[in-house]
């Protein structure tokens, strides 16, 4: 059995209808993108010109066996050097937990602390599982209200924007990373993921785990004191 070809409209009005429904899907598809250039266009710094605060939230970015991958080492190594050069207090590390054998809160700790941060310093979000949900505990369950947030430049919009909604203050630092495929569909996912972002700052849906409050960031700026 042959397929039949869908048929182009014959008419002008026909085509003119069908130019202005392509039109019309691409500046929706376009519509997320543009709220969180919007939202975040004053709020990107890098690790030399962010101002001091107090916390920095680092979002997991997967392991290779049992360690932080290459994109995650590098937004740690960011988190250690602003606290080496006193320019934020403690590290939030945020990820996924989900299962026994995958730990990524665990393993963000283990590198920081092997990179001069001590682990009193640290404090672990073992329910990361997304990014709305990372901003939404950072202020729910740790009491965070301002923050640095780290991840890669082409992450880093939709964490301020989410964050920002959320109800945390946030500076944006996007590390650099190498280009290669990994980069290419994290870009391409980020037009996606946009979408979902957008529909997360309006509905604000709860976390897929929201549990009580934990004191952990406010006993370790407690100690840093």
């Amino acid at each position: 059995m042959r397929l039949r070809r869908p048929r182009l409209p014959r008419t002008r009005t026909g085509q003119r209808r069908l130019v202005q429904a392509v039109m019309a899907a691409c500046v929706l598809g376009l519509l997320p993108a543009t709220w969180m250039y919007a939202v975040t266009g004053d709020r990107l710094r890098t690790t030399a010109d962010v101002p001091h605060t107090e916390v920095a939230v680092v979002f997991g970015a997967g392991l290779w066996n049992d360690e932080p991958s290459p994109y995650l080492a590098h937004r740690l190594d960011a988190a250690a050097k602003l606290y080496r050069e006193g320019r934020i207090e403690v590290v939030l590390v945020t990820g996924d937990n989900s299962r026994k054998d995958y730990d990524e809160p665990d393993a963000m700790r283990t590198y920081l602390t092997a990179h001069g941060v001590p682990d009193r310093r640290i404090v672990s979000d073992y329910a990361g599982f997304d990014t709305w949900d990372s901003c939404v505990r950072a202020k729910k369950i740790f009491g965070v209200d301002r923050a640095v947030l780290i991840s890669q430049g082409f992450h880093i919009r939709r964490a301020v924007a989410l964050c920002q909604e959320a109800g945390v203050t946030s500076y944006g630092i996007g590390v650099d990373a190498k280009h290669d495929a990994t980069w290419y569909y994290g870009g391409a996912r980020e037009v996606f993921a946009a979408g979902k972002a957008a529909l997360d700052a309006v509905f604000e849906p709860d976390p897929r785990f929201l549990g009580t409050k934990e004191p952990g960031v406010g006993q370790a700026l407690a100690s840093a004191r």
